[in-house]
């Protein structure tokens, strides 16, 4: 689907999966390579047994509050991130809402959709937070942490500065567990007036099955509960959420995101030693480049099998702006040769 809520061309509703098929090389989603691991994957499989029933969320609520330390009732979980953004859109009532992009688009367009109007507090220079962007009667502020696509990390000092009172700030933690030891997480802290949204989407391989969940004060996940639909989440994405939380999952995606972030920066340093611009200090497992005519770049790539992820379908980026997705050494190897074929 591709809609223009805003009205200015940016479609919002383009998602890395619309980039891929056609037996491409697949550097344009951001979903860890390999997964589920087969445990998990034998755990939902085993799950189908239990399809006769009403999925029971008990078990996985709490197994989520236990990970991040908070009460059960400050955890609703969701079918995927995407859910909470439009349940957030369908209970908040804004009268200004700001999402802080370049990021994920998802969440503005639920907003528009929800027939919310929607500002942008747009970053520039090397997209690091500076709260003093968003402007003050802001009653509601959107943000990822780390940031897609520019794969920002911004310390939780600066995400918390922006709460106040009157003012929800709505907490895109989709790729925090790419951070080993997850310290600029808010999801443990969770100040007044903030919302933390989770996705196990990335890392654990589950775009397919839409397994995400929201923290907040108990107030609000009882009004977003209470908008969504019942049985929401089904049994076997139940389980996983449960599974995930656990803490040998908990240390086991820790250790992925160690090699992972080496990797990274292995790549972008290869990258940048090639004269292109690489947004510095990513932490999630992509980078954000400038490449000039970065679309007809990317329809090379797409003729020798490769797809990366377009950039100036997110708000503050444009033509000359590419995402790739980290994958192995040898895949992110076979990739440099095709750039250097490129004369890149």
């Amino acid at each position: 689907m591709s809609t223009d809520f805003a009205g200015d061309g940016i479609d919002l509703r383009h998602h890395g999966d619309a980039e891929v098929g056609g037996g491409l090389a697949d550097f344009a989603v951001n979903v860890r390579t390999g997964t589920p691991p087969e445990w998990l994957a034998a755990r939902i499989r085993d799950s189908l047994a239990d399809l006769a029933a009403y999925p029971d969320p008990g078990p996985a609520r709490r197994a989520v509050a236990r990970r991040h330390g908070r009460a059960a009732a400050e955890v609703l979980l969701t079918a995927g991130a995407a859910e909470a953004f439009v349940l957030l859109a369908r209970v908040l009532r804004p009268e200004r809402a700001v999402v802080v992009h370049p990021q994920f688009t998802e969440p503005e367009a639920a907003l528009r959709a929800a027939g919310h109007e929607v500002g942008r507090a747009v970053l520039g220079g090397d997209f690091t937070l500076d709260p003093a962007a968003v402007p003050a009667d802001a009653d509601l502020v959107v943000i990822g942490n780390p940031t897609n696509p520019t794969s920002v990390l911004h310390p939780a000092s600066a995400v918390a500065a922006l709460a106040r009172p009157g003012r929800t700030v709505v907490v895109d933690e989709a790729f925090m567990d790419c951070v080993p030891g997850e310290p600029e997480s808010l999801a443990g802290r969770l100040p007044n007036g903030v919302v933390v949204v989770r996705s196990l989407t990335k890392t654990w391989g589950l775009a397919g099955l839409r397994a995400g969940y929201v923290l907040a004060e108990p107030r609000l996940i009882a009004a977003l509960a209470e908008a969504q639909p019942l049985w929401a989440v089904s049994t076997p994405a139940l389980v996983a959420i449960e599974e995930c939380s656990a803490p040998a999952a908990v240390a086991e995606a820790g250790a992925w995101a160690a090699a992972m972030s080496a990797e990274r920066d292995r790549l972008a340093a290869e990258l940048t030693a090639r004269g292109l611009y690489v947004v510095p200090g990513a932490r999630a497992s992509f980078l954000c480049l400038r490449v000039p005519d970065a679309l007809g770049i990317r329809a090379l790539l797409r003729q020798r099998g490769y797809a990366v992820r377009r950039g100036d379908t997110f708000p503050g980026l444009g033509t000359d702006w590419l995402r790739v997705a980290v994958r192995d050494r040898a895949a992110n190897d076979d990739l440099l040769k095709v750039l250097g074929d490129l004369g890149i």
